[in-house]
């Protein structure tokens, strides 16, 4: 068996103007992050069919289990918002432990990966990620090609 993933490599400028303003969101979404452990800040933006667009950021705890990824944190508020609205597009940006951006885009955890996939399943359409570096962008054409052999009743 072969899995191959297809991986556009982009810079900002390369981008539409729909992407460029997700990737905005994501990175202003970080600084809204609270990592006082990690001190990895992460933000996700998601476009929905509606055209609203709903961030979150990661929100770390003592207790680590009850931590929060970005992804996460934005894809549960966008469905419990606008729950007949299908996910379009998510922007995943990161600042590294120096507060600057990261230099390589940073993917989601396999905990992110699966619950994204279950609201492209939802919405029955690909949902376009694009992953957020400092000087370029990953930009991968549905949450399935960061999960090729999910778990999934569909």
């Amino acid at each position: 068996m072969t899995i191959t993933t297809t991986v556009k490599v982009a810079r900002y400028s390369e981008l539409d103007e729909a992407d460029r303003r997700l990737v905005d969101a994501a990175r202003e979404a970080s600084h809204r992050a609270y990592a006082p452990y990690s001190h990895f800040n992460v933000g996700a933006a998601i476009l929905l069919s509606n055209g609203q667009t709903v961030s979150g950021a990661n929100q770390e705890n003592a207790a680590f289990p009850s931590s929060m990824c970005a992804e996460r944190t934005a894809a549960y508020y966008a469905h419990a918002a606008y729950p007949d609205a299908r996910f379009e597009c998510i922007a995943i940006a990161a600042m590294g432990t120096d507060g600057r951006e990261v230099a390589e885009p940073v993917s989601p955890c396999g905990a992110c990966r699966q619950a994204l996939l279950e609201y492209e399943h939802i919405g029955a359409k690909d949902v376009k990620v694009l992953l957020v570096g400092r000087d370029e962008i990953y930009v991968l054409p549905s949450v399935r090609s960061l999960l090729p052999l999910s778990f999934t009743e569909f």
